[in-house]
């Protein structure tokens, strides 16, 4: 796969599980521990982002702008939320009232031409459907979860048509191959 390049670009970037899922439950993210990047992947995403933005219920969860990438990253945060003023203040995080297209000028403003990474399905899926997100980058985790927080889920919505950025032909199957592992036990 091509590395990622700092374009000034939105970037709707996930690591997801084979079903389909961003987190378990809760917004839980412990089914990623162990499971390993490429070489170097973090590196592309810290070298080219310049802005983060994300939700309130996953900053909610996880409300500290010092550990994304594994606290290897540092850069402007913004959480969009209906409910500011009930927001804990947060060194580097800036939060948001407004409508989603202002949400991503200021963050690509503050990106000085690097990349917006748009951390929240619901936010993503506002901004497919606006035209205003330039590229999706998901890391197929090798787990099913059967349960949690989709990264797309638009019922009645009409599907979405995608190319594929990384091979020959844009409109192809990924294919990958899997085995369970056995449950201990």
């Amino acid at each position: 796969m091509a590395p990622q390049t700092a374009g000034g670009k939105v970037l709707w970037h996930f690591t997801m599980s084979l079903d389909g899922f961003v987190a378990g439950p809760g917004h839980t993210t412990e089914w990623m521990y162990g499971i390993k990047d490429r070489a170097g992947l973090i590196d592309e995403y810290t070298s080219t982002t310049g802005a983060v933005l994300g939700g309130r219920d996953g900053w909610e969860a996880y409300p500290d702008a010092t550990a994304t990438y594994g606290g290897r990253w540092q850069g402007a945060t913004f959480v969009l939320t209906h409910h500011p003023e009930d927001a804990a203040p947060s060194a580097g995080v800036t939060f948001l009232s407004c409508d989603v297209a202002e949400a991503v000028a200021i963050a690509r403003a503050a990106a000085g031409g690097k990349n917006v990474e748009v951390l929240s399905p619901s936010i993503g899926r506002q901004l497919l459907e606006r035209g205003l997100l330039d590229e999706i980058d998901i890391h197929i985790a090798p787990v099913l979860l059967g349960d949690g927080i989709r990264l797309y889920d638009n019922p009645g919505g009409r599907p979405v048509p995608l190319t594929l950025m990384n091979g020959d032909a844009g409109r192809v199957t990924v294919d990958v191959r899997y085995r369970p592992v056995p449950s201990p036990g």
